[in-house]
């Protein structure tokens, strides 16, 4: 008998786990309050047009190709990426700009034209940039959930890498001695929600990700990549639930064994793979006093 999974949220990391479940053989129910996948990766529309409510771009995309794969499909047969030729164009104080391309000749002819000098810097970014995605991806694509996990023989090797210690603004005037360059390379810390002066240094792999691998635009929308892994889920056998918010955990225990639906539904299943804010997740889906370890003061202070 397969064994029954449902999977809370619709959002992407969702998405990918029903996706690669259900193509195991798994019978996997996706439950979305909302009445569209995406989660953070959804789209509204308004007067014809569609908008993403979150990114905007992708980059890295063999990572997707390898997500698709793993569940025995092709992502080119699901969406259609263009590739930017100019990732972005960056305006400074003053109003002069800075196209940025991952074409490496190319930039490093339009650095060297705008910041002389500074052109030998990008080549020495690239290539220890380089080393340090390759030290961190191991750790990057394992579970760092327990101390002990940090003494692998991975996590050592990288240390070096890490720029303990070192901002990321620290880390890119190591390449560059203009400060527009500076910020050029290190703007990319307000995806974590910080400035280059206090984000950590091993950061620098987010501006190199994108000069290295380059930045995509599906057709439609990044939306598009939550749409396409639904469909693959459906295509077989999961089904999604649009509209059906979880109201609570039936707990067995410590064991989750089942959900209870805002509409009074109780579904009993095997697993729950939760794709949710952990905070919001164990306030209000598992009963206070549950989970010691969780108190609503340990949420706050720490989730």
């Amino acid at each position: 008998m397969k064994k029954r999974i449902a999977v809370v949220g619709a959002g992407p990391g969702g998405l990918a786990a029903a996706m690669l479940l259900a193509s195991k053989g798994f019978e996997v129910d996706v439950y979305e309050k909302n009445d569209t996948v995406g989660g953070r990766n959804a789209a509204i529309e308004m007067e014809g047009f569609r908008f993403d409510v979150g990114p905007t771009f992708l980059s890295m995309i063999h990572i997707v190709d390898e997500l698709f794969e793993a569940a025995g499909r092709n992502m080119h047969d699901y969406m259609d990426l263009v590739e930017l030729p100019e990732m972005y164009q960056l305006t400074f104080d003053g109003g002069h700009t800075l196209d940025m391309t991952r074409d490496r000749e190319e930039m490093k002819r339009r650095i060297e034209a705008a910041y002389p000098g500074n052109s030998e810097g990008y080549d020495q970014f690239l290539y220890e940039s380089s080393k340090k995605l390759s030290a961190l991806t191991p750790i990057l694509q394992s579970r760092m959930d327990k101390f002990i996990h940090y003494m692998r023989p991975s996590v050592i090797k990288a240390l070096p890498e890490l720029e303990l210690g070192k901002t990321l603004y620290d880390v890119l005037s190591r390449y560059f001695n203009h400060e527009e360059l500076k910020l050029a390379f290190t703007f990319q810390s307000k995806y974590l929600g910080m400035s280059p002066w206090e984000c950590p240094g091993a950061f620098s792999i987010l501006s190199y990700m994108e000069h290295a691998y380059g930045i995509y635009h599906p057709i439609g929308g990044v939306n598009q990549l939550s749409h396409s892994m639904a469909k693959v889920v459906e295509e077989y056998g999961g089904r999604i639930h649009l509209g059906q918010g979880v109201k609570k955990f039936k707990l067995d225990g410590k064991k989750v064994t089942g959900l209870l639906l805002e509409n009074g539904e109780q579904v009993d299943v095997d697993e729950v793979v939760v794709n949710g804010d952990f905070g919001h997740v164990m306030t209000n889906l598992v009963d206070e006093g549950t989970l010691k370890k969780y108190s609503p003061e340990n949420l706050e202070n720490n989730y």
